[in-house]
């Protein structure tokens, strides 16, 4: 009878969608290995076509998709390309979306809403994925909504430590642009022994994308205030929390998010703030390609690679996030 499987009897197989391929490639230079050549095409219908050409059976399959726009054309890619690998025998399938759409839809917030995340969830598991590794869900509880596995990643150190390297932390203050992000803005407060300030704003329920900002809670006065938060999708939270902020008295604003969404007016909105930097990582290609030079984007490779590493080896990821 044989003996247990072990690691290095084992191959890790890592695949990229055509949605970031950049940072498919970053990750696999990390692990030291490349992608499997693949396949994908666009039939004139809009259809999309798979096919992997090299054999994955047996392999442990590790699949890179972040969903950036087109969003639903690279989810419905990462669902046939989860099909494939599942038809071509692989023995385990997981899938590395760094940026996980439709997070916003959660929860009902009234009657006869969809909650969007965990269709997500269902339509990828039932794809055929074993695992989901992900960085910086917009909430805590979509983990929940996967029946497997989902190692939940943070960017926080990667961001904070750009931070901590050009600003003073007796200078900092912590800012989270609303109630939400309270607790991963405490965080910050721990990890760079700064104070403290909360943005209470309310959002008009029947226009989209418009925010009142109503008080600052906390001292900014002469602080340089790090607004921190999940993403930057249309600017108009972020940008108005600033205005706040300013308003308040502040001396300066960086703000720190993890994915860059950037979508319709955000690039004007950015440009036309006082905000002097705004900080995100690579978990989507939109920020680099808008050609703003106060916007940095900190590489999240190492991060995700350091993960699948751990998978893949059946260590532990959560040690990654211990101290957060």
């Amino acid at each position: 009878m044989s003996g247990p499987t072990t690691a290095t009897q084992r191959k890790m197989l890592l695949f990229a969608g055509r949605s970031h391929p950049e940072l498919a490639r970053d990750v696999a230079r990390h692990l030291g290995t490349t992608l499997v050549p693949t396949r994908a095409v666009d039939f004139a219908n809009g259809e999309i076509y798979v096919r992997f050409e090299e054999s994955v059976r047996g392999g442990d399959c590790f699949l890179v998709q972040s969903h950036t726009a087109p969003i639903n054309t690279w989810i419905m890619e990462q669902l046939i390309m989860i099909d494939a690998l599942k038809r071509a025998s692989a023995r385990s399938i997981t899938v590395i979306v760094p940026f996980y759409g439709y997070a916003r839809q959660d929860k009902k917030h009234r009657g006869r809403e969809p909650i969007s995340a965990r269709l997500m969830a269902d339509l990828t598991q039932r794809a055929g994925a074993d695992r989901i590794v992900t960085v910086d869900l917009h909430t805590d509880q979509i983990v929940g909504f996967f029946d497997g596995p989902v190692d939940h990643l943070f960017a926080l150190p990667v961001l904070a430590d750009h931070v901590r390297g050009r600003v003073r932390h007796d200078r900092l203050t912590i800012v989270s642009p609303d109630a939400g992000r309270v607790r991963v803005a405490d965080r910050w407060c721990d990890r760079l022994g700064a104070p403290l300030a909360i943005v209470h704003k309310r959002r008009d329920p029947d226009v989209a994308n418009r925010v009142t900002v109503h008080e600052v809670v906390g001292d900014v006065r002469d602080r340089v205030c790090v607004l921190v938060d999940d993403m930057v999708d249309t600017g108009g939270t972020i940008c108005a929390a600033a205005d706040a902020l300013f308003a308040h008295g502040a001396r300066d604003v960086i703000v720190t998010a993890t994915h860059g969404v950037l979508s319709g007016p955000a690039v004007d909105r950015m440009k036309n703030s006082r905000v002097s930097e705004f900080v995100f990582t690579d978990t989507l290609p939109t920020p680099a390609e808008t050609g703003l030079d106060k916007i940095t984007v900190l590489p999240v490779a190492p991060l995700i690679a350091h993960a699948v590493r751990e998978v893949f080896e059946n260590g532990s990821v959560t040690r990654l996030m211990d101290g957060l």
